[in-house]
């Protein structure tokens, strides 16, 4: 990049001025990586100063069983294949109760598109789990879900919306968004929820009053110009809702591991590689440069390992999720070597060794606690990581 339109794009982002889709595809072409995290790294601080945001979260997936067979996905099963399981309600609130220690705030649903099971196990799922928590917040179901409810139960999103919220719904969660462009789209995804249909149904769930996370999956067979296009996407209907509280880039995975049954189901992998550490970091400074109206960015450690998601918190990220324990859907895939579970403790000892202070949030990102920031003696004698 020329140093004039680096000058010309620092003006923009110092001034407030919003980029366009040139501008992101140009920031996109830079390999100047330390130039494009510290202009990030400005952004981030101006809106969220030195708070890493984390929260205390399990992930509940009640069936595996899908009729979808994306290609990216390791997670989904076929009835009758080995591993393909669905819990009875009952069940998953008894697995639900045992992850209740250590405060949670929040439990995160997401399932299969199952052929099978009716509706109304949806909305009782949610009943009875938050009689079963009732201090616990239910981030449940992806637009997609929510469209395939529409379709075996007759009714619409909205009486869908109506229903699952006076259930305990708080929030749905952001995935099914994988990259929105329809030249990428129609060999990654297999099912019927695109564009159109995913952010009506987020549009109807900020109409409600929930406010959503929104995601991308990246670092498979797009491009660039595919990213941009997907946050702009994101950023006009935020423009229209304001429901939006954080977006997630979600780093693509190969499946490592699951060749025991003799099916690679990670259809993509033949023919990508996964995003380095610097293309992820990249990722994260352009997203929170291009997305200029959402409050929050975060980075989720189980699909991009611990040492990388620290580095983000300094290219625009300011979440670490949360202490998240057994996460199917990545562990599925990729088994090389991220945890399955940080503790609170673990948490908060990665986000000051990063040089932030902690912040414990909820759902909703009201602050639930503040923490000490790093000791300054420590960062003027670092130590070594631990992981």
């Amino acid at each position: 990049m020329d140093v004039g339109l680096k000058r010309e794009l620092e003006e923009k982002v110092r001034s407030g001025e919003r980029l366009t889709r040139e501008d992101g595809i140009a920031l996109y072409e830079s390999d100047d990586l330390a130039w494009l995290g510290g202009l990030a790294h400005e952004v981030r601080r101006r809106k969220n100063g030195d708070v890493v945001h984390f929260n205390v979260n399990r992930h509940l997936n009640m069936t595996n069983v899908c009729t979808a067979s994306c290609a990216y996905c390791s997670f989904q099963r076929k009835p009758g294949e080995k591993d393909a399981y669905t819990m009875r309600i009952e069940e998953a609130v008894r697995l639900a109760k045992t992850m209740e220690s250590e405060n949670l705030t929040e439990l995160h649903i997401v399932n299969g598109l199952h052929p099978n099971l009716p509706w109304r196990y949806y909305p009782r799922s949610l009943r009875e789990l938050k009689a079963a928590l009732p201090g616990v917040s239910l981030k449940a179901f992806t637009a997609t879900e929510i469209h395939h409810f529409e379709t075996i139960s007759g009714l619409s999103a909205s009486e869908i919306l109506d229903e699952l919220i006076d259930a305990g719904l708080e929030s749905l969660t952001g995935g099914g968004a994988e990259i929105f462009d329809w030249e990428v789209r129609q060999h990654i995804v297999d099912h019927r929820t695109h564009w159109e249909d995913w952010s009506r149904i987020h549009r109807l769930a900020h109409e409600k009053g929930l406010k959503t996370p929104c995601t991308m999956l990246y670092g498979h067979i797009e491009e660039p110009r595919h990213r941009v296009d997907h946050v702009l996407r994101l950023r006009e209907l935020q423009d229209e809702t304001g429901g939006f509280q954080v977006f997630i880039p979600l780093r693509y995975q190969h499946d490592f591991v699951d060749m025991k049954d003799g099916k690679i189901r990670n259809r993509l992998q033949a023919r990508t590689r996964m995003a380095t550490g610097a293309e992820a970091l990249k990722t994260f400074a352009v997203s929170r440069l291009l997305f200029d109206n959402v409050p929050h960015v975060k980075v989720f450690w189980v699909m991009h390992g611990v040492q990388t998601a620290q580095l983000a918190l300094q290219h625009g990220a300011d979440d670490m999720d949360g202490s998240v324990v057994e996460y199917k859907i990545t562990h599925d895939a990729d088994n090389y070597g991220t945890p399955n579970k940080l503790t609170r403790e673990d948490l908060l000892e990665l986000i000051r060794d990063a040089g932030f202070r902690p912040v414990e949030r909820n759902t909703r990102y009201e602050v639930i606690r503040e923490y000490d920031g790093p000791d300054p003696l420590r960062r003027e004698s670092p130590q070594p990581m631990r992981v």
